[in-house]
């Protein structure tokens, strides 16, 4: 009988030093630049989840209510040392700039160890418009219209200016710039990647960041239009996690997630998909179907990518739509042998739980 999350976490508890033990913690679960709920309490916000070791964390994109999330699940900002961007769409950066404003007063004292944030750089180019554009679309910002994370962050901050700049004046708060430091994935030179023509090239994955706790290492993921995409993976002394971030199938994922003790796959649920975007005469619904179709995962791949790479555990999140019931996501649990979960926002997941004993 397959174990529950509160019985596996219950049992890890018991089996390794709850103070240093890596833990996962899902602070927003869903995906898409929308709130989902109407009316209603916010079950699901948006995609960002923490990576817990002792008392530092690293936090995995930045959805929309993140800070929020955080304060909820008691991890202080102060103990915050990398920020890892999946990709530059909306909803998984559009509480970059809250982190880093609000940070001012949370991160009095870390002049001189900044937060990281790494993640990809300029795409260099438009991707082509869509083959159903009758017009072709006009871009936002045709002097930089595609920056990467390092420039993105210096343009929040320039957005930001007139707050910042009362408060390190008036108020003697740090500048966000001796807090936080932004540098660019650099995508290695001869695996062939082009973000237009070969956004996805067969590759082994590349660390992107080490310290006394976790190496870091990444790979490219396939999620047109936008380019670069990577996904993921954490090593630390006791288990490992992967992230998927935003994509569709692909082997590159497999080759990242390789033997890893959790997966956190995104999923999209393409029933709704198939309802939202039913009108054939709307030329945009119908290129937004499209966008779904290439860019994301079933449930039944997100459950194929964790059996061939021989993950250990699997969590579905980036949830489209967040209003699913729980049912819609279950078909994993038909395709993959391992413990599978649905959390939900600030559930905690151990990477290494007493699987053998549980599974036995």
């Amino acid at each position: 009988m397959r174990a529950t999350l509160e019985e596996i976490n219950d049992r890890e508890a018991v089996t390794m030093d709850p103070e240093n033990a890596p833990r996962i913690v899902t602070l927003g679960t869903a995906g898409g630049p929308r709130w989902w709920n109407q009316g209603e309490p916010t079950r699901r916000t948006g995609i960002a989840t923490a990576v817990v070791v002792g008392e530092s964390y690293y936090l995995v994109d930045c959805g929309h209510g993140v800070g929020r999330r955080l304060n909820e699940a008691g991890l202080p900002l102060r103990n915050l040392r990398g920020i890892f961007l999946t990709h530059l769409h909306s909803d998984h950066t559009i509480d970059l700039a809250s982190l880093a404003v609000f940070g001012l007063y949370e991160l009095v004292g870390r002049q001189g160890d900044p937060v990281r944030i790494i993640g990809p750089g300029d795409r260099g180019v438009l991707p082509p418009a869509s083959p159903r554009a009758v017009v072709p679309p006009r871009p936002i910002a045709p002097e930089s219209p595609t920056p990467g994370t390092r420039e993105s962050f210096e343009l929040l901050m320039r957005a930001h200016a007139t707050d910042l700049n009362d408060r390190i004046i008036d108020s003697l708060r740090p500048s966000p710039h001796e807090l936080f430091t932004a540098t660019d994935i650099q995508v290695p030179a001869g695996c062939g990647y082009h973000p237009n023509d070969n956004p996805t090239p067969d590759m082994e994955p590349f660390e992107v960041y080490r310290d006394e706790l976790v190496t870091v290492t990444a790979i490219l993921v396939q999620h047109p239009p936008i380019a670069p995409a990577f996904g993921f993976r954490f090593e630390t002394a006791s288990g490992s996690v992967t992230f998927s971030g935003d994509t569709c199938y692909t082997p590159n994922m497999v080759r990242l997630a390789r033997d890893t003790d959790l997966l956190l796959h995104e999923a999209i649920d393409f029933g709704f998909v198939e309802r939202r975007y039913a009108d054939p005469a709307d030329e945009g619904d119908r290129a937004a179907r499209d966008h779904h179709y290439k860019s994301h995962t079933s449930v039944a791949d997100a459950a194929r990518v964790a059996r061939e790479a021989g993950a250990r555990q699997l969590a579905l999140h980036h949830l489209v739509p967040g209003t699913a019931r729980p049912e819609v996501w279950a078909e994993a649990g038909r395709h993959f042998d391992g413990p599978f979960f649905v959390p939900e926002d600030l559930d905690s997941l151990a990477l290494r739980p007493a699987l053998d004993r549980v599974e036995a």
